[in-house]
């Protein structure tokens, strides 16, 4: 059934939009006090329900409640509520024709140019563990309608989803009222939501979860832009930095201080977080265009764990770490911030910083320091883009257990290594998955000590790799990301005085290989697992 249709010229223009009248009703409480008092103080008419009515009503700020303006109280335990045509004619009555103007002043009902909403915390009950009705209850009902009721109106409606939204809405209606372009934008953010909300109750009622079993037939992302960036990669292209939804990671961490983050920085931040994560005992990664030029964890007793992290780390390649990314997987103490005074860094991200060492850094003002999200999480799962569609895979992930995995790895050749050079094996082999394929890693003590990427050819990244470790490679341990096709590039290894080689395995010259490192009296294992990472 098609909508009705209006003569064109009937339409009054309505660019800015003054804010007289505003309903608010949130979920998320999050800086709504800061919100109610700037529409306070603006003279705005504050229209609410339950425990948003109530916590601003504490705060001193009046506000009418939605039952005074429907003439009918809350009922059914809060299911009913806003579903009313007092409600929804102010949110749908297009005031740029006169003839809605004049039925609204028949019915004696007033408009509304904001709307505040966020649904019920449906995706956070789910993963919480609830079932059955405590689910249901929470699917939202008045909350989308609303919604899309004053995003279908964003001619003379702004619609306000995300607290993210709330300091641009409040400099508006300080500013007199939200232009036209604004409220498309939140229309566009308000549909993108209720879609997003619509596809997760549509999951849980066809799986019961929240999580696919399999690849999902029909993929929603949804995000929003958090900042446009200078550049992109290069100075000539455009970009922006996107928050996804539900997402826990580098683009929800909390700036600190330092000049804005660029494409780039992004990009290497995502690298080193990758890199250092990786490890269970305190670790530094530094990265240098999206490859590490270290990785590192703390040396046995270290005094400081973090700091002799980054020591060590920075110890593989001082050359490429000059204006590298570091990611840190514990906090950065006073001791770190020191050892980094005199070394060029573009950005530091972490999980938090002592404040010794954020007093340290306010000497480097255009140093970027990055807090992650109390609640970061690696991804599960990995999204890329491609001409006209995109790749999803599931996330290259260590199991919590590797030391237990490792003890399944195939010797192939020479003896099995004590715990302690285990220890440094497997260090070696989560380094690997960091680095951009075909990566060679040398390690010593869980510390890399030289590492060969991005090549063409397992070869080239062999020679790299003991190039850059020099005389360190003897006696190190080597992890390559998959197998060796031929026995030229362990060879290489084996020249260096590499004392153990841990690869997937699996060429058809796999007894090749295998022979070359029996000859040398070298432990080689097979692990049966690659981990290319282009």
């Amino acid at each position: 059934m098609a909508g009705p249709s209006h003569d064109p010229a009937l339409y009054r223009t309505r660019d800015v939009v003054p804010v007289r009248r505003a309903l608010v009703s949130v979920s998320d409480k999050t800086d709504l006090l800061t919100l109610g008092e700037a529409l306070a103080a603006a003279g705005v008419e504050i229209v609410s329900t339950g425990g948003s009515a109530t916590l601003l009503r504490e705060a001193g700020h009046t506000v009418t409640d939605v039952s005074s303006v429907t003439g009918f109280p809350e009922s059914l335990d809060g299911r009913v509520k806003t579903l009313h045509p007092s409600v929804h004619a102010g949110l749908l009555a297009d005031l740029r024709l006169e003839d809605h103007e004049r039925q609204l002043d028949a019915l004696d009902i007033a408009p509304f140019e904001l709307v505040v909403v966020n649904l019920y915390p449906f995706v956070e009950t789910v993963r919480s563990g609830a079932q059955g009705d405590d689910v249901v209850e929470q699917i939202d009902i008045g909350g989308p309608a609303m919604v899309r009721a004053s995003a279908k109106n964003y001619a003379n409606v702004a619609i306000v989803v995300s607290p993210s939204s709330y300091p641009a809405v409040i400099e508006a209606v300080r500013a007199g009222g939200t232009s036209l372009v604004q409220r498309r934008e939140l229309a566009a953010r308000a549909f993108a939501h209720t879609a997003e909300y619509d596809r997760a109750v549509a999951t849980w009622f066809s799986e019961g979860t929240l999580t696919q079993p399999d690849l999902p037939e029909h993929l929603t992302i949804k995000a929003e832009r958090l900042a446009t960036l200078r550049y992109g990669e290069n100075a000539h292209q455009r970009a922006a930095i996107y928050t996804r939804n539900g997402g826990h990671g580098i683009a929800q961490a909390t700036q600190l201080q330092g000049k804005e983050m660029s494409y780039n920085n992004y990009v290497d931040a995502d690298a080193a977080l990758r890199a250092a994560f990786d490890m269970v005992k305190p670790a530094v990664a530094i990265i240098k265009h999206a490859n590490p030029c270290g990785i590192a964890v703390t040396a046995p007793n270290a005094l400081d764990p973090i700091a002799s992290a980054h020591l060590r780390a920075h110890e593989c390649d001082p050359v490429s770490a000059y204006g590298g990314v570091i990611a840190a997987n514990g906090t950065v103490t006073l001791k770190m911030a020191e050892n980094l005074k005199d070394i060029f860094t573009e950005v530091i991200v972490a999980p938090s910083f002592e404040p010794a060492a954020l007093e340290v850094f306010k000497a480097k003002k255009n140093l970027r320091l990055l807090q992650l999200p109390e609640d970061w999480q690696q991804e599960r799962m990995d999204v890329r883009l491609v001409s006209g569609g995109l790749l999803l895979q599931d996330a290259d992930r260590f199991p919590d257990d590797i030391e237990s995995v490792a003890k399944d790895w195939q010797l192939v050749s020479g003896e099995r290594p004590a715990d302690e050079d285990m220890t440094n094996l497997i260090f070696a082999w989560k380094a690997c998955r960091a680095v951009k394929s075909n990566a060679i890693v040398l390690a010593k003590n869980s510390a890399t000590v030289g590492i060969g990427m991005g090549q063409v050819n397992r070869v080239d990244s062999c020679r790299l790799a003991v190039e850059r470790a020099g005389d360190r490679a003897a006696g190190s341990v080597a992890a390559s990301d998959a197998f060796f096709p031929f026995a030229d590039g362990p060879q290489i290894l084996l020249d260096a005085g590499i004392s153990a080689i841990m690869q997937p395995g699996g060429s058809v010259r796999d007894d090749e290989v295998i022979a070359a490192a029996r000859d040398a009296n070298v432990t080689m294992f097979f692990t049966g697992e690659r981990h290319f990472f282009h």
